[in-house]
């Protein structure tokens, strides 16, 4: 996996919490920012099916009756 560098900024009250507590401020952010992703490609294929919604195709009746006599 090819990795880049991102820079942000956070609350200084927090990162030092973090730190306190032991958590990796870059692995947090990492999955941070893949939960995002996901949450952002959920949301825009559900606003593409509401934009495009499935209808019934009326050819699938007849494909559904093969085979049947």
């Amino acid at each position: 996996m090819q990795t880049t560098r991102a820079t942000f900024t956070l609350d200084q009250s927090l990162a030092e919490q973090a730190r306190d507590l032991g958590v990796n401020i870059s692995a947090a952010a990492r999955d941070g920012v893949a939960d995002a992703v996901r949450a952002a490609l959920i949301a825009a294929d559900r606003q593409a099916y509401l934009n495009q919604p499935e209808r019934p195709d009326p050819g699938w009746e007849h494909a559904e009756a093969w085979g049947a006599e």
